[in-house]
């Protein structure tokens, strides 16, 4: 069972990933690649997000900084930035 333009027609799982990655290797396209592997690796179940040690010190800072009220929600935020547009 296969996919044609006109119908769907069922198929199982392993069937369609056959298709798909016959369909993919027809494909010259980069930027189309680049975009399937931008899906494909938003929908990666195991991918685990690695940060640096300077990233890790950033969120928790910015932890901290949310926790003492150091920060500014975005409706007032875009205000001030009205605000301030409006003045130039």
């Amino acid at each position: 069972m296969y996919l044609s333009k006109t119908s769907i027609v069922a198929m199982t799982t392993i069937e369609l990933k056959k298709l798909l990655v016959h369909r993919i290797t027809e494909i010259n396209d980069v930027s189309f690649l680049k975009a399937i592997k931008t899906i494909l690796d938003s929908k990666t179940e195991n991918e685990l997000l690695m940060l640096t040690q300077e990233q890790r010190n950033e969120i928790i800072e910015s932890k901290n900084e949310i926790e003492q009220g150091l920060f500014i929600d975005h409706d007032t935020l875009d205000k001030e930035v009205i605000k301030w547009s409006s003045t130039r």
